[in-house]
């Protein structure tokens, strides 16, 4: 069976932007179902044609992005309300910012709203496609090297993580090795040849971090590993080595 292509809500102030990246995402064969010209707006339009992704402006008039990202991600659905920092249930929009600066300090904001990565608008035609599908399919976007730039950066250490709820203790020690690793940025392929393990059995560690966490993707388990201390901007604290 073909898979359908992913539908698209377009949030941007400008004009000629949404129509850029309308015309670049349906040449790849990607539909957009909805564009808003502001936050409030874009809240408004997911809510009703409940896309797979939005491609999400920060500054714009009413409400910016980073507000609408929040109650996007936070609203309920028709089966049950989401619980306040739990795992986005079924059908629930991916959130891509899109910036002028690559460490603009809104975006960490945005990571830790809930939001699946985000991209610069100099993107590339083919990056803004595969960015699109990469983040529909559950992974998260961010390159391994601005996702260190952007948590070394931005990361709040010392600070009051228990809205959070992240409990370090619930993960085994190879998951905390994995969790460490995926913080320095390794990917799938990476984190198999330094463990010596399996891609596929990564993959399920991943998975398995990220369900104990309540976490979204990659990109949230990265800044729990530096908001909770298990790695710093400085170096990186060893997980105890598992069989």
């Amino acid at each position: 069976m073909t898979e359908q292509p992913p539908r698209v809500l377009l949030a941007d102030d400008q004009t000629l932007v949404r129509t850029g990246f309308r015309m670049i995402l349906g040449a790849d064969g990607i539909d957009v179902v909805g564009e808003a010209s502001n936050g409030a707006e874009a809240v408004e339009v997911a809510r009703r044609v409940r896309p797979d992704v939005v491609l999400m402006d920060i500054r714009m008039p009413e409400m910016d992005g980073l507000e609408a990202t929040r109650r996007i991600l936070a609203g309920p659905r028709p089966a049950e309300p989401v619980r306040a920092g739990g795992t986005p249930l079924p059908g629930e929009p991916r959130v891509v910012i899109l910036t002028t600066f690559d460490l603009d300090r809104y975006v960490y904001a945005a990571l830790s709203a809930g939001a699946s990565g985000f991209l610069l608008k100099d993107v590339t035609p083919e990056h803004l496609a595969s960015a699109v599908r990469t983040v529909r399919t559950g992974d998260a976007l961010l390159a391994p090297a601005i996702t260190r730039r952007l948590v070394q950066r931005f990361a709040r250490h010392g600070g009051d993580t228990a809205d959070l709820h992240r409990d370090l203790a619930s993960l085994t020690p190879r998951e905390l090795e994995v969790l460490g690793l995926l913080a320095r940025g390794l990917s799938n392929a990476e984190l198999a040849a330094r463990l010596h393990l399996a891609e596929t059995t990564v993959k399920t560690h991943v998975a398995r971090v990220l369900a104990k966490l309540g976490l979204r993707d990659r990109v949230q388990a990265v800044i729990v590993a530096y908001e909770t201390g298990l790695v710093s901007v400085g170096g990186h604290r060893e997980a105890p080595e598992s069989a």
